[in-house]
This record gives C-alpha cells, structure tokens and sequence, in this order.
C-alpha cells in the first residue's frame, strides 16, 4: 500500500511539472466578456402564445394579431421597431400583404449583427396523410425562432449588461408558403418560398444597410434536435460559422451542435447572402441522413414537439456570441 502512495505521489508531481511547462509555452486565452443569462422558460412561453393566435398564415387573424403581439412586447424592451409592408405574389398567383418587422438595439452604431427568423406559418399541412389543406401551428417551423429572439430582445431590453454592438432582429413574413410537396407542376419562373427575405434583401429598411455578420435561427425547439453546418452557411459564412459552433462548444451544448455539414437549405439566409451582401449562417434542424424532421410541415408541429433544451442551447449560444463582439 505505501509503494502504490508513493508511485500517485510521483504521478503528482510529474503532472505538476508537465502542466507548468505548457502553460509557459501556451499563448494566453481571449477573455470572455460578461453575458447575461438566456431563459428557456421564457422562451417556451413566447412560442406557446404565438401557437395561441392560431396559424400566423397572411391574411388571417391569427397573422394579425401576432403581429400587433409581436411589434407591442419588442417596442416594451425598448427596442426601436418599424414594419416593411409590401406585397408579394404566391405559387398559385394570389397577391398577399405581407410584413417584415424590424427591431433594432443601439440604431447608431456602426458595427451590428443581424438576427432573423421568419413568423408565418405554412397555410396546408402537404407531408401530413391527414388534414392537408389545413394550416399547421408551426411551433418549431417559425414559432421557435420567433420565441428565441424575443426572449434575447427581452434579455437585452430588460438588463442593465449591454452588448458592445448595434444588433437588428428581422422577422420575415412569406417564408413558408412555397409549393407543395406534392405538385407535379412547377412554376420555376421564380423562387415562391422565402417571400419576406427576398423582398428585404432588394428594398433595405435603411438605405446602404449593413451587418458585421447574420444568424438566421429555424426550427429550433424540436424534442431531439441536432444543428449541422448547413452548406451554404459554408459556402457565404464559413468562419461565422465556426465561431458559433465553437461557441457552442464552449458552452457545453456540443451535442447540439455537431461539427458535421448537412446540404445546402433553402432559407432566408441565402437571400441576405445573396442579394443583401451580408454573411449570415442558418442555425437548423435537418440532419444529413434524414433531412428534415418526421413534422416537417405537418400538423405534429404543435406545442407537444417543443422542448426547452435545444431552445436553450441556441439561444444562449446565439447571445453568447453577440456579448463577444
């Protein structure tokens, strides 16, 4: 017994000597700056009210009065908000009023961040075997981001620690209304989906409008959750991307985040790569193997799928990485 204590006392000091001498050789690590905490509660609850309105599809009541929701508990925190209304034809040629809301922290500074998710939901239910023409609730497909970004617009209206940064959260109306998944007919003249993106991307809110970098945040809250590094977040934003999956790490929410690419995705993100010249990556679930999720635009897109974990592992990292710039 007195052998072995003496062999974990040498072991000990080895260690010791091993340790100091790669901290002499090691270059210093970047301080992290102070960040508040994210509320994954609070975050539920603002999805759980927009599901409440009913289905956020344009032209119905539940659109409208998330709307009002929406513009009255930003303009609460304090933040500066304004609409981009515009009007924008469907894949089956009807013409919809359509409203990109805008919130902006800190208007004149001159480095910002932009943070987007959409907030319509799909107006038919096409992968279902049931119930397809009805309008989903859309809790993950676009209330979950919806309900990450309130809750960081919250956190950051409500604190007394500020980001060093100007910072703009665009929700984007129109994303969800492509063609169905079962057209056997395609109009390719143009792309349906991502209406708002589009629309903003072309008609800035501010003339000359630019951002430092973007997070765009879709399909966030679903039990079981994984994001991929998804590839045009690659091609645009590949060092974005890196550090939000780092950051992550960082945090301990790496089985979130998995450092492994999926396909490129059709979403607003590229439309504010492409047309709005700004890089923004696209936190999303859609695994490489399986693609999307078995609710995928289905009517199991309700309040049961959600799950506070992932929603926390997002929208901590996402405000982490705000705090670091």
């Amino acid at each position: 017994m007195k052998n072995s204590i003496w062999f974990f006392v040498i072991l000990l000091f080895i260690g010791a000597c091993s340790s100091e001498k790669k901290t002499d050789n090691t270059s210093p690590q970047v301080a992290i700056k102070p960040y508040p905490a994210f509320n994954s509660d609070s975050a539920y609850y603002f999805i759980q009210k927009q599901v409440d309105f009913g289905p956020r599809v344009p032209g119905t009541n539940g659109h409208a009065a998330t709307k009002n929701w929406i513009i009255s508990k930003l303009e609460s925190w304090n933040w500066n908000v304004q609409t981009q209304d515009f009007q924008a034809t469907t894949y089956d040629k009807q013409t919809w009023d359509l409203t990109n809301i805008i919130a902006s922290y800190n208007p004149d500074a001159k480095k910002r961040v932009l943070l987007a998710a959409h907030w319509d939901t799909r107006r038919i239910a096409d992968k279902d075997t049931e119930r397809l023409e009805e309008a989903i609730d859309g809790a993950n497909d676009g209330g979950s981001g919806v309900g990450v970004l309130m809750e960081i617009a919250r956190v950051i209206g409500s604190q007394e620690l500020k980001p060093d940064v100007g910072i703009d959260i665009i929700l984007f109306d129109g994303e969800d209304d492509g063609e169905p998944e079962r057209a056997t007919v395609r109009d390719n003249s143009q792309i349906w989906w991502c209406l708002g993106s589009q629309h903003w991307a072309k008609n800035k809110h501010v003339p000359n409008y630019s951002a430092y970098y973007g997070i765009l945040v879709d399909l966030v809250g679903a039990k079981g959750a994984r994001f991929y590094r998804e590839g045009y977040s690659r091609r645009y934003a590949s060092g974005i991307l890196k550090k939000v999956w780092d950051h992550a790490a960082q945090l301990g929410h790496s089985s979130f985040f998995i450092p492994q690419d999926s396909p490129e995705i059709l979403d607003d993100h590229l439309f504010v790569n492409e047309f709005g010249q700004i890089p923004m990556i696209d936190i999303i679930e859609f695994s490489p193997q399986y693609g999307f999720g078995h609710y995928h635009h289905t009517h199991q897109d309700n309040m049961d799928l959600i799950d506070k974990r992932p929603l926390q592992a997002v929208g901590e990292t996402v405000l982490f990485t705000v705090f670091q710039e």
